[in-house]
């Protein structure tokens, strides 16, 4: 300031209050639920089971038990360890879901001697243990919110659960009640379409339809595949589990690579204190 200048009298104008930051938002490390979404579940579920299938008469129930572990850990540590959804970590899990949950199913009936209908009613209340558990500590069963490692672990628990719980129910049918497998997949075909419909016209949450077709899709994959591997005194097209597994690998492998390169089903931003 010059000597004999008066001082500024000018005042600083008045600060704003300092707005609370908005809650970060963040992506759920499981996809979006497309269309797309439902074919390669399904056709995950299918060859799942024929490899499992095919795994255990060739290597034998104990070595391929060992080796459908060995991939099941492989592959979900490294859906735990990547930082977001990644179309082939997540889908490669869910395949290595597919088999060890059809593997634990079967151990359950062939080793143990446990009946379809006493397993198939033990893993559904496996299931609803597991699903109540989760809502009673997340608030939400949602997808959208799958992006802490505690809820990632209650939804891998529940997919894991409804694998062995399909494997299970597709058996139950088409054995012990007799439906065959190409009949039982119709019923479940049949079954499936009523959740989506309940959403629609009797006001079912979506979250609860989500699951309920979620899990029917499991013995419905399951039913075809096996009528298409199993031979033809056993109601099957005899195509062997070998050919069915590989027939369905290639279909599964583009179209995961087609959804890791384009991104389709990749999750959205979402508050990160969403419990909705």
């Amino acid at each position: 300031m010059t000597i004999g200048q008066p001082e500024s009298t000018a005042v600083a104008a008045p600060r704003t209050p300092e707005q609370p930051p908005c809650a970060t938002p963040a992506r759920s490390k499981v996809p979006q639920v497309t269309a797309l979404f439902w074919v390669v579940k399904i056709l995950t579920t299918g060859m799942g089971e024929t490899a499992s299938d095919y795994l255990g008469r060739t290597l034998g129930p104990i070595p391929a038990g060992a080796l459908g572990f060995a991939g099941f850990a492989i592959l979900l540590t490294a859906q735990f360890r990547s930082t977001r959804y990644r179309a082939g970590i997540y889908w490669s899990a869910i395949v290595m879901v597919s088999v060890f949950g059809t593997m634990a199913a079967d151990v359950v009936h062939v080793i143990i001697g446990i009946p379809f209908v006493v397993s198939t009613l033990a893993f559904a209340v496996a299931l609803a243990a597991v699903l109540i558990a989760w809502y009673a500590s997340e608030g939400t069963l949602s997808l959208h919110t799958v992006r802490t490692r505690r809820r990632e672990t209650f939804y891998w628990a529940t997919v894991l659960t409804t694998f062995a719980l399909g494997t299970a129910a597709g058996d139950l049918t088409a054995g012990t009640l007799g439906l065959g497998y190409l009949t039982s997949g119709i019923v479940f075909g049949a079954l499936i379409l009523v959740p989506p419909l309940a959403g629609r016209f009797l006001g079912l949450n979506a979250v609860a339809a989500f699951w309920g077709a979620y899990i029917l899709t499991r013995p419905l994959g399951a039913s075809f595949a096996d009528w298409m591997g199993v031979p033809a005194t056993r109601g099957g097209l005899d195509w062997g589990t070998g050919p069915v597994t590989l027939a369905l690998t290639v279909p599964i492998a583009l179209l995961i690579g087609y959804l890791a390169s384009t991104g389709k089903d990749t999750p959205g931003d979402v508050p990160a204190d969403d419990r909705t």
